[in-house]
């Protein structure tokens, strides 16, 4: 279909890494004008055949440096599992997969799995026996897979170990241990992770063959950009001073981090009442639900998401404006995992933590880790804010439709663009937001009025001629 004529020049940056043309071209499609620091040292490595140490952290391209380098080496002709990449949760998973399928667009029939728990059984079994290039998933499913037979690890060349330590904190290190041992040998082993504890070190040297280190200091570099704040409160004045915090200054998107569920129930009860939109996310939520909230606030129908710890880790989120440590975590890696999701990708963001006369050992044990003391600052008062409901920008500028069909209806984002684009739909581009496709069903970001209007008409209408469910993603 594309004959070279067609052919866009091959981006230097990433030509040079050893990729090839169709690789080039879909990476210069997708906007990468260059190579990150752990793509451009990392390819070839992987490239090369060589195992990988790479200390980097998320936002720093990692994703990318491992695609690019198995898609270029995938045989898809062979219909079996050649590469398995571990993450530690379901969301991780699917963004990594995300990612495959983006990045393998021009490669025809390539098949990438999503293998998490929480998720049906029988989907995932019909799936393998169809055949599979590359699987994401999660150790527990993972090995679930292996022992039925229904994963069959014979013909993987590369495994990844993504998030490596986030893994290990989760109690995966059993199942991260029976998996690697049972995969064959030779194949190219790859580690990513924020830090190397002992055990980690210790299963490195048991799984790899002579590998390559990799110490990206993208996290310095982010955090250049990155103001951390502490703010001095009482603790019957956090929740005001948040309150004032999200007035005076509004975010388009942040992140309040509590210690527990409880907590977080409170503080968006609070939010509402002030008129400002937000969610929550804690280890009660099913993962429908979860997933509901995770696509409205990408979306930006939702301005704050308020979230335990253990309900935000492997969160598929770019680029806050602010993330607010409400309560001090109990461990300081935990504050590194908190703040490591602002101002990613270039953007300058803020983290501010509120400090209580109880916090001085948890702010001193932080301080030591990041190396550095963290910018003092008054809180604000309810005198700096605007005086009526009305003058706070609390309402997110987008909403976000559900629609019932999804890949396996062949549906595609500009299928969906188009119908709201179009004669019949009558909207500009401009309304449109993020577009999200999953299996069996998508969300699509319209300006906030405009969700009544793209329902009727999306709802009369009709996608690559089939009718489908349209309503508000709740």
């Amino acid at each position: 279909m594309h004959h070279a004529a067609s052919v866009p020049p091959a981006d230097g940056g990433f030509a040079t890494l050893g990729l090839s043309p169709t690789l080039c071209q879909v990476v210069a499609e997708l906007g990468f004008a260059t190579p990150t620091p752990v793509q451009a040292r990392a390819i070839p490595l992987l490239l090369a055949g060589r195992d990988l140490i790479g200390q980097s952290t998320t936002g720093s391209g990692k994703t990318a440096a491992f695609g690019l380098a198995i898609l270029q080496k995938l045989k898809r002709r062979e219909r079996h599992p050649q590469a398995l990449i571990l993450c530690p949760t379901r969301e991780l998973c699917a963004q990594v997969a995300r990612d495959f399928r983006k990045l393998g667009r021009r490669e025809a029939g390539l098949a990438v799995l999503v293998l998490a728990g929480g998720q049906p059984m029988n989907p995932q079994l019909a799936a393998l026996r169809q055949g599979v290039h590359v699987v994401v998933g999660t150790p527990g499913r993972a090995l679930d897979h292996i022992k039925r037979g229904s994963l069959d690890l014979s013909g993987v060349a590369t495994l990844v170990v993504d998030e490596a330590d986030r893994m290990l904190d989760m109690g995966f290190g059993e199942e991260m241990e029976r998996i690697l041992s049972g995969a064959p040998r030779p194949r190219q082993t790859v580690f990513f992770s924020a830090t190397y504890p002992r055990s980690i070190d210790a299963m490195t040297k048991a799984h790899q063959q002579d590998p390559a280190r990799l110490t990206v200091g993208d996290a310095d570099r982010s955090r250049a950009s990155l103001r951390q704040l502490a703010t001095v409160v009482d603790d019957s004045g956090r929740l005001g001073t948040l309150l004032a915090m999200l007035r005076t200054s509004p975010p388009e998107s942040a992140i309040v981090f509590c210690n527990f569920k409880a907590t977080v129930t409170r503080i968006e009860q609070a939010l509402a009442a002030a008129g400002i939109s937000s969610a929550s996310l804690h280890g009660g939520l099913e993962q429908k639900q979860r997933d509901f909230v995770m696509a409205r606030f990408r979306n930006h129908s939702i301005r704050v998401l308020v979230a335990t710890d253990v309900a935000a880790r492997g969160l598929d989120i770019e680029g806050l404006d602010l993330v607010v440590n409400f309560e001090l975590p109990f461990q300081p890696e935990t504050y590194v995992h908190r703040i490591g999701r602002t101002g990613r990708a270039g953007k300058a963001g803020m983290a501010v933590s509120l400090v209580g006369p109880q916090d001085r050992a948890k702010l001193k044990a932080i301080e030591a880790a990041i190396g550095s003391p963290l910018e003092r600052q008054v809180a604000p008062t309810d005198a700096d804010t605007p005086t009526s409901r009305s003058a706070v920008p609390g309402d997110a500028i987008m909403e976000t439709l559900y629609i019932s069909g999804g890949r396996k209806d062949k549906m595609r984002a500009g299928d969906i663009l188009g119908a709201l684009t179009g004669e019949a739909g009558g909207f500009q581009g401009s309304d449109v937001g993020k577009i999200e496709i999953h299996e069996r069903f998508s969300y699509v970001a319209i300006t906030r009025g405009s969700a009544e209007r793209a329902i009727q008409r999306l709802g009369a209408g009709r996608i690559k001629g089939k009718r489908f469910k349209v309503g508000l993603a709740r």
